[in-house]
This record gives structure tokens, C-alpha cells and sequence, in this order.
């Protein structure tokens, strides 16, 4: 531990300081010291008209034109300590030795109080972040690109170190995962692409191990009930997967990664488009030989190979009018168990094997009017299919699902309105089975909605968010003479800003919700479904809830270079009509008697000075089990977690520091699971050659003190033929690993 210490603080003292300059250095002198420079926003690659650059100690100095360019003159004499900076962009100091005949690029972060424009579009108000009544987290490109260099195969670190989001892994074989919001399953939340319901029921309990991050403009969670919004199943919130759209200028990046667990992760992207056309491509190679970290002959982390390409292509018939169409495509094998077995050396052991193969396809038209409203189109249809083999039992099962959406928006002085209709088909067939209930169509679930929504400027100081949603669902499980009668739910929402002072705001929001009968559930997950009966579900009741959330935000600057914002949220939700798996005998779906509430707060805390960005987060989430004779916090639940964030970026170099805390967990049997603390560090060197080819190698030691669970107890006992595994997973099983590796941007 002590040499590894000494090794990151060295490396930080070398790489920044020593090796590797923190400017762009040349020995071409221009004729009379003639600069060209271009600047950029880092995050669209847009130019920035108005940018202003400063030679530091004199009176030298120019602004870009509308193309976001300019020349000057310089000082006879180098080296030039040059300052760039625009509005809403934070400042970056750059060193030059001496001009050359390449254009200098630099790129420029949007301050702390420009992020706040970033327009969201999970409200469907098409406001900025600051405006919108509703409270939504954007984790924006450059968050996302810090977070690929620690796992760029898919988007569970990006959830994790997210403050109210705990990732809970279900598989100790497997390694499968969801995501839990303000400590509710993962059921309760939404998982969208680009607004569309892409990752839901059967596809869920892969979708957080499927989705990679790096074609992703931005993300954006809303907490709390956003049935509203979206229909079933936003009880917890929702987290919206924004992917990026191609600009003029083109985008041609890849990354190479590999990890001390003996993982291997190829990306590539390209992105462009002229005045009528416009596409985007994203191909992903993931590799992950079984890996075992504590020697037990069982892997820790399952053998998987992953293949997932997405073309998505772009018209512009006229200026108003955007139209465009994608696919995705996902083929993976994932194997667990013995590692022998895995590796072929004996056919004797454990294995569980997972294939699943995912085909999706994306529509969307948007149809901009000269009043101030668009007409928008959008239509989602989802193959899935995955099979599971085990020792003496399999499961195969099909998954498809549409989603078709028309929607009207309208904008005027002091109100937005927006209004639409929808459908939603869902549907699961079980094609093949050993050792369950029985084989064929198991139920299809269908959703007709109508939604209105308007938002309202009230005064400066208040803006009021109304909406309200009626969908009819009906569900037929087996056979149509099981089909249900369409059940009609009405569900209001409201969210209210308000403007104290120039530093003040406060968020007050609440609403109903509802979460149409399914059979996948994190319980039935962890059991592969083994034993258990899937009709069962035929009968219950839709589960509902009602929630609210209030915040307050504080923002200041405390000097020209450092500004400090503190988030406080408080929230409750109360979930009826549960739907719980009964493990007695032959597992069934049933409706329990009671309640669940979960009750809180986070505390948010991001302090920026020049280069240096820190954060600290703190959340309480309170569960409370009131149904079937049951009570206390749910099972897996940490009541207390802290986040702790450190970093500094110079135009050369980046590197961070994170440490996580996870409080007590309650196992199934009452007992309590151990805390711990999980630390990072990462390091990150960019450089470029010439106008057009740009790079960086980085370096991440992810939870480099090694805290796993095995290190508090075993994961398996038993024999390697029949082992038993350990069902209540609350702290990583995959311990210490560091990866590296390359990013080329042409």
C-alpha cells in the first residue's frame, strides 16, 4: 500500500509537471510572429465567435470572428503565456514557445453557470436546465468522457458513482446487474434511449451490462414519479440516454482499453453530415476472459464476448424538417462458473451460460412550424432474446416490443404546451425450457396513452409545470381468454420553480404512478427463473404509488475562479399493490398486502477553482417494508453512501481521485452486511499532431485498495459440480482492477 501511494503521487509530479510539457511548443517562426488561432466549445466542437486571446503581461491581444477564428501579431520575443476566454466558458492559460504554420486549436468548457443551459429533453419542454421546473441531473459529455477511461464497455460505473443510484448486482455467475434509484428496484425505473423505451422487462436485467457510453452526448436523470411523462414504471425516475447527432464537422474517434482482469474493449465512432444528410456509426468489441479474484476456482467476472453496432442516419429535407432512423444491434455470450469447465480443461464443473441477442430499430421525425411548434413522430420496435443454460435446466425466451408516439408542442409568451398520444406493446414467449413451468406465449401487454403537459411562467420568480397522463392497459397472460379488461389509470403530476434571490432556487414536484404487472423482477432474476411459475402473474393488481420531492440550490462565486453550489433534496414515495415472488414451493407472483415507502435526502456539494473541480455527495435513503407481516429497510439497501471527487484538467493533462462509502446492508435473513470504502485514481495525457490528429493515454486504478466481498465472506461452497453461491451481493466481487489504454480523435 505505501509503495503504491508513493507510485501515484510520483506520477502525478512527473506526468504533470516534468515529462510531459502543459503547452503546444514550435520552432517554425512565421514571418513577423503571425498567430493563427481557432477556438472551440469541448464539448459540441462548435466555434465560439467573441473569444477573446491575451497575451499575459501586455497589451497584445485579438477576438475570434463568427467562424470562431483570428490572427495576430506577437511580441517579437517568446515564450507567450497566452489567456483564452469567452463568455460562459471557464478560462484556460496556454504556454507557446514560438508560432508555427498549423493553426492553434483550443478548446473551451462551459463555466458552471453555462452548464445550466444545456437543454434537457426528458421533461419534453425542450427548456434548459436552469429553467425547467422539473429537477433533472445532466451528466454531460465531458463527465462522460472522464468516466469511459474507467469502463468503456458499458454504462454502470456512470450510474454508480451517480449520488441516489446504487447498482445491484443479481449474479454473483453472471455478474448481471440493475440499477436501484432512491432505493427502489430497478423496476420502478425507466431506461431510455433518446426517449424511447428500449430497455425494458426481459432486456432490463442485461441492459445496464449491454449499453456502452461512448456515442452518448449526454445523460439525464430525473428522480422521483415521472409516470406522466412516460406511463408504466417511472415510480423511481427515469434516466434518459442521449446519444449525440452528427455536425458539420467530422468526428472520426476510436479507443483501445485493456485491464489487469484480462479485458479487452475496441470502439469506434464516426459522426458528419452536410446540408441534406447526415449519419452516425458506433461499433463496440467487448472481450472478457473468466476472471477470478480470490482463487477459488469460480469466476468472478463471467468469460464474455460482445459485439454491438449502431448506424443511425440523418435527412434534412428542408430547415425545418429533421428526420431519422437507426439500428442497434447486440450479440453476446457471456459464460460463468468453474473456470476449468470454462476453459475447456474439464467438462465436469459448474457453468451458467448466458446468449442474448438484441435487434432495435429507431424512427423520429420532427416537423419545426414558423408558429413556434413542432410536430413530432417517433416509433421504437425491440427484438430480445436470451437464453440461459445451467447445469439440468435451461430457459429461452423472446422478447418484442413497440413503442409509437405522436406529439404536439407548442410555445408561447409565458406557456409551453405540449400534448400526444401513444402506444405500447410488450410481449414474451417462452420458446424453449427445461425444468419449468411450461413453453409458449406467456403474456402480451399492451398500453394506449393521451398525455397534456404546460409549463408556465408565472412571474420571475415562479414557473409551474402541470401534466397529466391517461393510459388503458390490458394484459392477456397464456391465452386471450385470460385477457384482462383494459384498466384506465389517470395520473396528475406538478413541478414548481422558485427563484428566491439572485443564488436561490427551490424545486417542489409530486405525482402519481404506476407499474403495469411484469414478471421481471430482481427476485425472479437472481433465481434465473428456475422454479418459478411464470402465470402466476395472471390476477394481480397494477401497482401504484404516489411521491414527492422538494429541493433547494445555492450558487455563488467566490472569487473570479471558483464557484460553489450546494444541492439539498428531500424525497418520499409510497409504492401500494406490490408485486413480491412467494419462494415457497414453486415460486409464484403475487399481489402482497401493504405498503413500501422510502423516504430521504442527498446532499450535493461542487466546488470549482480554475482547473480543480470537486464534488461531495451524501445520501440517506429510509425503506420501510409494511406488507405480509414484514417490516424494517429493504433487503440490500444502503441506508448511508458518500461521494467524494476530485479533479484537475489542463488542456495536457487530467487526473482524479474518488473514493465511495457504502453504510450497512441488510441481508434477506436480517442480518447486516459490513461498510466499506472503495477508492480510485485516474490519470489521463492528451497531446496532437498537427491540425487533425488528436490522442491521449490514460490509466485508471479502480478500487485499488481491493475491497471485495470475499474478502467478508465466501461467495460459494458446496462442490464444483454442485456449488452454492451466495445470493446477497452487497459490495463488488470483482475487486481491484487497473486499466489503460489509448483515444485517437481524426
Amino acid at each position: 500500500m505505501k509503495n503504491l501511494i508513493l507510485f501515484l503521487l510520483f506520477s502525478q509530479t512527473v506526468w504533470g509537471n516534468t515529462v510531459f510539457p502543459s503547452s503546444v511548443s514550435s520552432n517554425k517562426p512565421l514571418l513577423q510572429d503571425t498567430l493563427r488561432v481557432s477556438v472551440r466549445h469541448a464539448l459540441t466542437k462548435q466555434s465560439i465567435p467573441g473569444a477573446t486571446i491575451l497575451v499575459v503581461g501586455t497589451t497584445t491581444g485579438a477576438a475570434t470572428d463568427t467562424a470562431g477564428f483570428t490572427r495576430m501579431i506577437l511580441p517579437p520575443t517568446g515564450p507567450y503565456r497566452l489567456r483564452i476566454s469567452a463568455v460562459g466558458f471557464e478560462s484556460v492559460l496556454h504556454t507557446l514557445i514560438a508560432p508555427s504554420s498549423d493553426t492553434l486549436q483550443i478548446s473551451l468548457k462551459p463555466s458552471e453557470e453555462s452548464l445550466d443551459e444545456i437543454t434537457v429533453s426528458s421533461t419534453r419542454s425542450g427548456r434548459s436546465v436552469a429553467d425547467e421546473p422539473t429537477r433533472v441531473e445532466v451528466i454531460d459529455a465531458e463527465e462522460l468522457d472522464e468516466k469511459a477511461n474507467m469502463q468503456p464497455a458499458n454504462i454502470a460505473v456512470i450510474l454508480r458513482e451517480s449520488p441516489g443510484i446504487q447498482v445491484q448486482q443479481t449474479s454473483v455467475m453472471s455478474a448481471n446487474a440493475t440499477f436501484r434509484i432512491q432505493g427502489l428496484d430497478g423496476r420502478y425505473t425507466q431506461l431510455l434511449q433518446d426517449g424511447l423505451p428500449l430497455y425494458s422487462g426481459f432486456s432490463s436485467g442485461l441492459s445496464l451490462m449491454q449499453v456502452p457510453p461512448l456515442n452518448l452526448k449526454q445523460v439525464e436523470v430525473v428522480k422521483g414519479c415521472q409516470s406522466t411523462l412516460y406511463g408504466s414504471g417511472a415510480i423511481a425516475g427515469l434516466v434518459n440516454l442521449v446519444t449525440k447527432e452528427p455536425t458539420r464537422e467530422r468526428e472520426l474517434s476510436f479507443l483501445l482499453n485493456g485491464t489487469s482482469a484480462l479485458g479487452l474493449d475496441l470502439n469506434a465512432y464516426y459522426a458528419q453530415r452536410n446540408e441534406k444528410v447526415g449519419m452516425t456509426f458506433y461499433a463496440t468489441r467487448n472481450l472478457q476472459r473468466a476472471y477470478d479474484a480470490n482463487n477459488d476456482q469460480f469466476s468472478d467476472l463471467p468469460q464474455t464476448a460482445r459485439t454491438t453496432i449502431q448506424p443511425k442516419f440523418f435527412w434534412y429535407p428542408n430547415p425545418t424538417t429533421t428526420v431519422s432512423a437507426g439500428v442497434i444491434w447486440v450479440n453476446e455470450h457471456r459464460t460463468g462458473g468453474y473456470i476449468p469447465t470454462i476453459r475447456s480443461e474439464t467438462s465436469t464443473g459448474y457453468t451458467e451460460a448466458n446468449d442474448s441477442r438484441r435487434l432495435a430499430t429507431q424512427f423520429r421525425l420532427e416537423k419545426r412550424f414558423t408558429n413556434d411548434a413542432v410536430l413530432t413522430v417517433k416509433n421504437s420496435y425491440s427484438r430480445f432474446q436470451r437464453s440461459i443454460a445451467l447445469p439440468n435446466y435451461s430457459f429461452d425466451g423472446l422478447q418484442q416490443s413497440s413503442f409509437s408516439e405522436v406529439s404536439y408542442f407548442k410555445h408561447q409568451a409565458k406557456a409551453d404546451w405540449i400534448a400526444g398520444v401513444n402506444l405500447w406493446t410488450d410481449a414474451f414467449r417462452l420458446e424453449n425450457s427445461l425444468n419449468t413451468v411450461s413453453t409458449g406465449d406467456i403474456y402480451h401487454q399492451s398500453i394506449v396513452g393521451a398525455f397534456v403537459q404546460n409549463t408556465l411562467t408565472l412571474s420571475e420568480r415562479f414557473s409551474l409545470e402541470t401534466g397529466l397522463r391517461a393510459d388503458a392497459v390490458t394484459t392477456t397472460v397464456n391465452t386471450p381468454s385470460n385477457s384482462s379488461s383494459p384498466k384506465l389509470f389517470l395520473l396528475p403530476r406538478f413541478s414548481l420553480l422558485y427563484r428566491a434571490a439572485d443564488h436561490w432556487t427551490s424545486r417542489l414536484g409530486g405525482g402519481l404512478g404506476y407499474k403495469a404487472p411484469t414478471i421481471f423482477t430482481e427476485d425472479a432474476e437472481r433465481m434465473s427463473f428456475q422454479n418459478v411459475n411464470l402465470l402466476s402473474m395472471n390476477g394481480n393488481q397494477t401497482e401504484s404509488s404516489m411521491g414527492l420531492n422538494w429541493d433547494i440550490n445555492y450558487r455563488t462565486e467566490l472569487g473570479d475562479q471558483t464557484t460553489l453550489t450546494i444541492n439539498q433534496l428531500f424525497f418520499y414515495t409510497q409504492l401500494n399493490r406490490l408485486t413480491v415472488l412467494s419462494t415457497s414451493g414453486l415460486a409464484a407472483f403475487r399481489t402482497a398486502n401493504g405498503n413500501l415507502s422510502t423516504r430521504g435526502f442527498e446532499t450535493n456539494v461542487r466546488l470549482a477553482y480554475h482547473d480543480l473541480h470537486s464534488f461531495l455527495g451524501y445520501s440517506f435513503i429510509d425503506t420501510k417494508r409494511n406488507y405480509d407481516n414484514l417490516t424494517g429497510m429493504i433487503p440490500l439497501t444502503a441506508k448511508h453512501r458518500l461521494y467524494f471527487t476530485t479533479l484537475y484538467e489542463t488542456d495536457r493533462l487530467k487526473t482524479g481521485f474518488e473514493a465511495f462509502y457504502s453504510g450497512t446492508q441488510q441481508r434477506m435473513n436480517g442480518t447486516n452486511t459490513p461498510a466499506y470504502w472503495t477508492l480510485g485514481y485516474m490519470i489521463e495525457r492528451k497531446w496532437s499532431f498537427g491540425k487533425t490528429i488528436k490522442g491521449s493515454i490514460f490509466i485508471n486504478f479502480e478500487n485499488f485498495l481491493d475491497v471485495r466481498q470475499s474478502r467478508f465472506e465466501s461467495l460459494v461452497s458446496g462442490t464444483t459440480t454442485q456449488p452454492v453461491f451466495v445470493t446477497d451481493i452487497y459490495a463488488p466481487t470483482d475487486g481491484r482492477i487497473i486499466n489503460g489504454g489509448i483515444k485517437l480523435k481524426l
